[in-house]
């Protein structure tokens, strides 16, 4: 029998033996999903209370968008605009776990000594700045460990693979072991699905999700939440994709997914309780 994943959030076990949903908070002009944009601090404290009310159990906190073509932002500009949205999780909802979505080892190390952030949830695997593990090590908070090639601007260049699966596979078991022998307990991998990956790249890797569970001693996280993956199948626009979104997080789900990531967190946590059902 597999055992059940935990992850350590400042002194909380959580248990993932039930999957949970981790909720998207955009503080960013300009990412691929308008409707999730939040950049009033009342607009941001409503998305808190939904997220919460609608059963999300991570609030995931990004100021960065990496959606094709976006425009780069300076450390103290991404910073200016998650801040006040740490503020009010830290000030009102101390309770509830927050990741930061940053590949900026100082905007995370910010967050975590300055607002009590339990999770860095970085997309470049530390590539971006080689600060990175080594701070994660020493604030000793989970880490999620994306895939992807290039940088947030190039990513979208390459997709040459020998065999996708392996090749991510392969990524996963080397950064793994660095991240572990500079001491970092939490590992949460993510696959990257949409980044730099094509269409049927992604569903390639998608079909061999259960693989990644089962190979990895970590939690699996998936975001694939309205991307391009999804609505560009169904040729529809990203506001049209919630269908396409709660089917394709079903089979996440029945392949062993351990957190999705989402902007609709009702739909993914309805998903949840139903896919619990098939195990009694």
């Amino acid at each position: 029998m597999m055992k059940t994943k935990m992850l350590n959030l400042r002194g909380k076990l959580m248990r993932l033996d039930t999957p949970v949903v981790m909720g998207i908070l955009n503080v960013t002009p300009d990412s691929f999903y308008a409707e999730s944009r939040m950049q009033s601090e009342e607009a941001v404290a409503r998305r808190i209370e939904a997220i919460i009310s609608e059963g999300g159990a991570i609030v995931d906190v990004g100021g960065f968008s990496t959606r094709p073509n976006a425009r780069e932002v300076s450390a103290d500009e991404e910073w200016r605009r998650v801040r006040p949205a740490l503020r009010i999780l830290r000030d009102g909802y101390p309770d509830i776990p927050v990741s930061i979505d940053t590949f900026r080892a100082d905007i995370a190390c910010r967050a975590v000594e300055e607002y009590g952030v339990a999770v860095i949830n970085d997309i470049s695997g530390g590539d971006i700045d080689g600060k990175m593990f080594e701070t994660v090590a020493r604030l000793n908070v989970p880490y999620v460990l994306t895939h992807i090639r290039g940088s947030v601007q190039t990513m979208h260049q390459y997709f040459d693979y020998n065999n996708i699966v392996e090749d991510v596979a392969l990524y996963f078991s080397e950064k793994a072991n660095i991240l572990r022998q500079a001491g970092v307990n939490d590992i949460i991998i993510d696959p990257g699905f949409g980044f730099s990956k094509t269409e049927k790249q992604n569903y390639e890797l998608m079909r061999y999700l259960k693989e990644f569970s089962t190979m990895f001693d970590c939690p699996l996280l998936v975001g694939i939440s309205r991307k391009r993956m999804i609505y560009g199948a169904l040729a529809v626009t990203a506001e049209e994709s919630l269908h396409g979104t709660t089917a394709l997080n079903t089979f996440a789900l029945l392949n062993g997914a351990d957190i999705l990531r989402v902007h609709d967190v009702r739909a993914a946590t309805d998903a949840v309780k139903i896919i619990e059902r098939l195990k009694y």
